[in-house]
């Protein structure tokens, strides 16, 4: 950046036909243009901007941020510049390093960006002055944003300060039932490496927690690929205690501070199908699209179904066996295989672990490969190679909906005989809807169908 006052300007004028990037709004108002200046709200900054930055991000308080600056007083005599210096600053934003007005101008810059801001004194160095700077003095930084380090206080309290080194992708995070892999490398204060993951990582559940009470935490604020720097408290750390050694960690003295490099390589879902923490299911391999099973589709599956132990009681599907095909929600398969499937999509690959509730129950099952003892937890790996979902009464013709709602009314009777009542109504539910939709939509053009119904 130019360290005379006004050099920006001349080399910024080509960029002033340029579009405005997406976002940038400073108080509400329209985009700056290149060598426009306005006043930041109503407190008596001016922004002038000299050159656009990237992106549409910009810092926050409590960012870290990098930046070139030259300080002059409103004549044009320089009392401040980083460019002389050849160095440029890091500083955190919102503790007034500079000066308190200089932080409130950064956090409306993106990356890259040059600004000129004109500050009152009493954002400035209000009636004390300084060395060069006369007492109750506007003064003028250009400023260049090189780059800034997001920080997020995870825990709300100060104990988990968290500066984001790279990004990650996407945007979703890991929830508590997830399984996440991570690198880290856990040192003290003075630089002394407590613990680390071999190269490949580590893989744990987050409700089950890991290495400190920070570690999870802070995991479920990342993204995939996420890189960060952990300032952790003892709090959140080993507390009063410290941490004996074992395999996994040296030892940590009581009341240590703890400094974590940590990467969030990837997670793995888990869903509660269920909702009673009774049929889980871990997300292997994503499937194509947005659109699930869903109940009453008809659906094509391989699998391999295993005892806790591993014994695997039977195959569909693999080593050229025959897939399994069936239509959901119709008791074709044990219930927690029924209800998991339904919310799979096309080509996707999960494991499913089912409480005895939605397996076998208490009773002894002799399955293709083996015998399933009462009361077992099941593991299945399934893929949903294809499904074809139930027609939705919108999606058919009158005489479809007609034979379809004649259908399920005679389901749902055989359903009702045999004690089944909640199935039972389901099936009616689905018979009204096929039914009420064509009476309103045919009332006037079908006559015959109107009185049918």
């Amino acid at each position: 950046m130019g360290v005379e006052k006004g050099t920006r300007e001349s080399d910024t004028e080509h960029e002033e036909d340029l579009d405005e990037e997406p976002g940038e709004v400073i108080e509400s108002a329209p985009p700056l243009k290149v060598g426009e200046e306005r006043e930041l709200g109503n407190s008596g900054i001016k922004k002038k901007l000299l050159k656009r930055g990237l992106g549409w991000e910009t810092p926050e308080f409590n960012d870290e941020v990098t930046v070139h600056y030259v300080g002059t007083l409103l004549d044009g005599t320089k009392f401040d510049s980083t460019i002389d210096r050849d160095s440029s600053v890091t500083m955190k934003l919102g503790q007034g390093e500079v000066v308190a007005g200089l932080d409130h101008g950064i956090i409306t810059m993106k990356k890259g960006e040059h600004a000129l801001f004109t500050l009152p004194p009493e954002l400035g160095f209000g009636v004390a002055g300084r060395d060069t700077v006369p007492a109750n003095s506007f003064v003028r930084f250009e400023v260049e944003l090189v780059s800034w380090i997001k920080v997020v206080d995870v825990s709300k309290d100060g104990g988990i300060i968290k500066k984001i080194v790279e990004k990650g992708e996407k945007h979703e995070r890991p929830g508590d039932l997830d399984e996440v892999l991570v690198k880290y490398q856990v040192a003290l204060s003075d630089g002394t490496i407590v613990a680390k993951t071999p190269e490949e990582g580590i893989e744990f559940y987050v409700k089950d927690g890991h290495l400190c009470a920070a570690l999870p935490k802070a995991t479920m604020t990342m993204k995939r690929g996420e890189k960060v720097k952990l300032v952790v408290q003892p709090q959140y750390a080993f507390g009063q205690e410290g941490k004996d050694a074992s395999d996994a960690i040296h030892p940590v003295p009581p009341n240590s501070t703890l400094q974590i490099d940590l990467e969030l390589i990837s997670f793995k879902p888990v869903i509660d199908v269920t909702g009673d923490a009774k049929v889980f299911k871990k997300i292997m391999k994503e499937g194509e699209g947005s659109l699930v099973a869903n109940e009453g589709a008809s659906v094509t599956i391989s699998y391999t179904a295993r005892l806790e132990d591993g014994a695997v009681f039977e195959r569909k599907g693999i080593d050229d066996g025959q897939p399994l095909q069936f239509i959901t929600d119709e008791e074709q398969v044990i219930a927690g295989l029924d209800r998991a499937v339904a919310t799979m999509k096309k080509g996707e690959r999960a494991i499913l672990t089912v409480k005895p509730e939605y397996g076998f129950g208490n009773i002894e099952t002799k399955r293709d490969l083996a015998i399933v003892p009462p009361s077992s937890i099941l593991v299945y790996e399934v893929e949903m190679l294809d499904f074809i979902k139930e027609k939705k009464p919108w999606e058919m013709n009158n005489q479809e909906k007609i034979k379809a709602a004649e259908t399920k009314k005679e389901e749902g009777n055989l359903l009702f005989k045999s004690g089944k009542y909640l199935r039972a109504g389901k099936k009616y539910d689905k018979v009204a809807q096929h039914l009420i939709y064509p009476m309103f939509h045919c009332v006037w053009s079908d006559l015959e169908i109107w009185i049918y119904f």
